[in-house]
Formats: structure tokens, C-alpha cells, sequence
């Protein structure tokens, strides 16, 4: 958090899925829950709990999808081939951006700010697989990273929201 009340993450732009520019200014004073996707992971029936959460805590709670394939290559299609599949499989209807970058030398600059202390005032842990999970409270201020096996549905993470 910046001496004037806003957050860093509040200054980006990324492109959905459907190759859109999105503007995080939209999300200020929203709770935020980032998740790194993948369509071929252990994981991925995760997207069936996280649509759940956007269904039943959407008023309090804004989920955004990114995926990635930097895990095991288990997110290899075009972004209209993730889009498909998480329609098809899931009804997914919460927010989903582009593929990305979470971790190297070409980490997307959301995820830069995610996992470095000296930008989000705290967290060093970057995603260390698929469907990583990182809270950032209505402030903007990331509050929470919880790893891949934590369920969105969790009561770690609804206790957060509530």
C-alpha cells in the first residue's frame, strides 16, 4: 500500500480472455481472490468450487482466472480453446484474462507485485503450481496466499470473506 491510499494493483491493465482490456480501477473496493488456472492439472475441478464461491459470495468476492502454463505444460490451448473448455466443463462466468506468465523471467506484472515483498508490503511466495490462490482485500492490500490444495471452498478462505 502507497502512502496515498491506493495500490499498485489498482494501476494495471490486462487483457481478458476474450482479449479485452481490463482496467483494475474496477475493482477498487472489491475483495479480490487471484487464481492461477490450468485446464490439464489435478486441480482443475477446482474451476467447478471457484465457480461455486463467484455464485454464492459475489457480492463479496470478485474472482479472476489467469491461466497459465507454466506447471507441468498442463495449460497448452489458445485462449478461445480455455475459454471453450471452461464454459463447456464448468459454466464458468466469473472473470478470466488471457493466458500469462506467474513465475520467470516473463512473470506477468500482476503476478510480480503478488510475489514481491517490496511491492505488496509482505509476500514473497510466488505460484509454485496450479490454482494458487492470492486474497487482496477492498483496500487492495494483499492479505492472504494460500497454496493449491486449499479448496475454494474452504473455511480458511470463506472466513476471510465473510
Amino acid at each position: 500500500m502507497v502512502q496515498d491510499g491506493t495500490s499498485p494493483i489498482y494501476d494495471l491493465k490486462m487483457k481478458s480472455i476474450d482479449g479485452n482490456l481490463i482496467d483494475f480501477q474496477k475493482y477498487k473496493g472489491k475483495n479480490l481472490l487471484l487464481v492461477n488456472v490450468a485446464s490439464e492439472c489435478g486441480f482443475t475441478p477446482q474451476y467447478e468450487d471457484l465457480q461455486k464461491l463467484h455464485e454464492l459470495h459475489g457480492h463479496n468476492l470478485t474472482i479472476l482466472g489467469f491461466p497459465a502454463n507454466d506447471f507441468g505444460g498442463q495449460e497448452p490451448g489458445s485462449n478461445n480453446e480455455i475459454a471453450a473448455f471452461c464454459q463447456k466443463n464448468y459454466g464458468v462466468t466469473f472473470q478470466m484474462f488471457e493466458k500469462i506468465s506467474v513465475v520467470g523471467k516473463d512473470k506477468a506484472p500482476l503476478y510480480q507485485w503478488l510475489s514481491d515483498r517490496g511491492k505488496n508490503g509482505w509476500n514473497d511466495q510466488e505460484p509454485n503450481w496450479n490454482f494458487c490462490k492470492y486474497l487482496v482485500n477492498e483496500n487492495g492490500e494483499l492479505i492472504k496466499f494460500y497454496a493449491s490444495s486449499i479448496n475454494p471452498l474452504s473455511e480458511e478462505i470463506l472466513d476471510e470473506i465473510k
